[in-house]
């Protein structure tokens, strides 16, 4: 039963592949950017990738971005802050991030 509790808390952590000009750039060296959880840390997404995508995860770098101040009709307001990390694959492998389940 603690092995169904692990495996969904890895389907968890990984919210999403960010996609920008940068995560676009950083694939040509075999790294991608995930959308995660704010209290994952770099044990569980590395082991949430492998585990997702059948591939070896060679380094993970974690960082937490900070909300933008806005304001709405001229009320003042933040966005939320949320966490994204870098992902390394070992020589060899790659995800494709751009297809559909």
């Amino acid at each position: 039963m603690s092995a169904e509790i692990k495996n969904e808390r890895l389907y968890g952590v990984l919210r999403a592949p960010h996609v920008s000009e940068k995560s676009a750039r950083v694939q040509e060296h075999n790294q991608y950017v995930f959308e995660v959880a704010p209290d994952a840390d770099k044990a569980t997404v590395k082991a949430a990738v492998e585990a997702m995508f059948n591939v070896k995860v060679e380094s993970v770098n974690l960082v937490n971005v900070k909300g933008k101040a806005k304001s709405f009709r001229f009320r003042p307001g933040r966005r939320r802050g949320w966490r994204k990390a870098y992902v390394r694959l070992q020589e060899g492998q790659s995800i494709d991030v751009t297809a559909k389940p």
